[in-house]
């Protein structure tokens, strides 16, 4: 154990070595928050009574339980790694998160989706084009560079650092994806999407949050324009383990979520089993004798 390790000493070099994490932008929220209740504190300090004390204020904050248990994950997860990469700590804490409801899968009508494109300005309209197109999460589709984009091939990639699986994924560009990429030639040098010159770090913005109000879109976040575009591929017929394989889902288990949308397609292979002949049997059995 390394004494004398504070809550600013973990979470500065967290960020020094997770700077290439998809999800620092939430890490540095989450963070922000636990800066207010931790600053100062040695990590030793920091025990199971502390930890359950941070998610009783977050609970009373009237926050869902899914945002508490970020708060938490990352909670853990930094000082897991106190313990197991940096040694400064010989043990961290259990954590205990709360229990959350599985929710059904939120998407987008087509109709829906074109009349919120309408209502959204041109770079937000254009990014969630994009993200209807490829299926990409916010980080990818913010983060995306010219160097990662072939039009001639029509295909862009996500490096392995990018990705939340950790592995390479390749985006092949449908025509909408082509339509939005040549509306941002030669707009910025680097990256595909900005706003005002710079690149555009966040997309939750009032903007998006006016638009879907006006369109009276309800219970609908960012991330469920990727689960639109997942949903509208199996809607489609497309193969779950091809779309797990589109999506960079690391997992098969990832994508049964979307089994049920292609439940009308098993229609195609009941009647592949010979058929018993019933009917000529219920004429035997109701034959007189």
């Amino acid at each position: 154990m390394v004494e004398g390790k504070t809550w600013e000493d973990a979470t500065s070099r967290w960020f020094k070595e997770r700077s290439h994490k998809a999800s620092l932008f939430s890490d540095r929220s989450i963070i922000k928050w636990l800066n207010s209740h931790l600053s100062g504190r040695l990590l030793v300090h920091i025990d199971r009574h502390l930890i359950a004390e941070l998610r009783c204020r977050k609970i009373a904050a009237g926050v869902k339980n899914s945002t508490v248990n970020r708060m938490l994950a990352l909670l853990r997860s930094l000082l897991n790694t106190a313990v197991k990469e940096w040694g400064w700590i010989d043990e961290s804490p259990f954590v205990k998160l709360l229990p959350e409801p599985k929710r059904r899968i939120r998407f987008l009508t087509r109709t829906e989706a074109i009349l919120l494109l309408s209502e959204l300005p041109n770079h937000l309209s254009d990014m969630a084009a994009f993200s209807l197109a490829t299926g990409l999460r916010r980080a990818n589709v913010t983060g995306l560079e010219w160097s990662q984009v072939d039009l001639k091939r029509r295909l862009a990639w996500i490096h392995p650092d990018q990705a939340k699986s950790g592995h390479a994924i390749p985006v092949p560009l449908n025509r909408d994806a082509i339509i939005v990429l040549h509306k941002w030639l030669n707009i910025h040098s680097k990256f595909v999407f900005c706003y005002q010159g710079r690149q555009i770090a966040q997309t939750s913005t009032a903007a998006w949050y006016k638009a879907l109000r006006r369109c009276r879109i309800r219970d609908f976040k960012w991330h469920d324009l990727r689960h639109t575009w997942a949903s509208w591929h199996v809607q489609s017929g497309t193969p779950l383990h091809v779309l797990q394989e589109l999506g960079g889902w690391q997992t098969y288990e990832m994508v049964q979520r979307y089994a049920h949308f292609s439940a009308g397609d098993l229609a195609l292979y009941v009647d592949r089993v010979p058929p018993l002949a019933l009917e000529s049997c219920h004429v035997l059995q109701s034959s007189p004798t």
